[in-house]
């Protein structure tokens, strides 16, 4: 019994050692890269010598990197603001209002964040060309809140359904309005399944790429477009890129590590309390 367990266990750490290896093996190389000077890149050395900070001064010289950190923060933060505002409350109907249908409403959100966003470029486009909002916070404000907010309802009914509707009950019997009855009771005992769907709506908003090409070509550009700029025709600074994409990478990876046993306890519990 305790041979079978070990070897099990032996089995689960050594698969466990793999995925992390082949998962964070691009990671490893990229930061090794960017501390590299550009001549030793494609070398054999494995490990910089010495160590240099020259690509990270470049990639903060040679393209305004902190304007396209401080474009993705404003837009990720806001669109996620306004997709938990809009999302929790539609779960929230969703979860609670006798209609029929709400499980093939569910679906049909699904199905929409499943939609290849090329398919709809354009004329999603053209909605934000006629509202005057190319090239601006709030066209990619808009356009990711429409996109992250499928996230949102569709996490957040989970956790709506396993509150009891019996403290709504009393809440109306003393007079609170549905409303109140949202934001006072519904929405703190909810903040664990917001948390955590922040946090995914926040990662999937500053890894968009096509939208923030298509709608911001000229102004406000975000870190994954700012990053395409680097190159030229005839040359890529990969010391430079790699060192631009540490900076940009980093702080996800750090919101993941430090935030992940809530992100992963906040993950099960929408779907154990279904």
């Amino acid at each position: 019994m305790i041979r079978g367990e070990l070897r099990d266990r032996s089995i689960f750490y050594l698969f466990s050692l793999l995925f992390i290896l082949v998962i964070g093996f691009p990671f490893f190389w990229q930061v090794l890269n960017a501390f590299k000077l550009e001549r030793d890149i494609f070398s054999l050395k494995w490990l910089p010598a010495p160590p240099t900070l020259l690509n990270f001064e470049r990639a903060f010289q040679s393209q305004p990197l902190a304007g396209f950190l401080y474009n993705s923060v404003v837009i990720a933060i806001a669109a996620t603001l306004i997709s938990l505002a809009l999302g929790s409350m539609a779960a929230y109907a969703l979860a609670r209002t006798p209609i029929k249908g709400k499980t093939m409403m569910l679906l049909l959100v699904l199905s929409i964040s499943l939609l290849p966003p090329i398919v709809i470029v354009r004329p999603i486009y053209k909605i934000i060309q006629t509202a005057g909002l190319l090239n601006s916070h709030a066209g990619l404000i808009i356009t990711n809140t429409l996109f992250s907010l499928t996230t949102s309802i569709w996490f957040l009914t989970p956790y709506l359904r396993s509150i009891p509707s019996d403290l709504e009950d009393a809440a109306e019997i003393d007079g609170a309005s549905p409303f109140v009855s949202f934001t006072k009771i519904i929405l703190p005992l909810l903040g664990p399944g917001v948390f955590t769907v922040g946090i995914l709506v926040f990662i999937q908003v500053w890894n968009e790429y096509l939208f923030a090409l298509v709608l911001n070509p000229v102004r406000v550009k975000t870190v994954t477009v700012g990053l395409k700029l680097y190159e030229s025709e005839n040359y890529i600074p990969w010391g430079t890129i790699m060192a631009a994409s540490v900076v940009i990478v980093v702080p996800l990876i750090s919101i993941v590590l430090i935030l992940q046993k809530k992100i992963i306890s906040g993950l099960m519990d929408g779907g154990l309390k279904e």
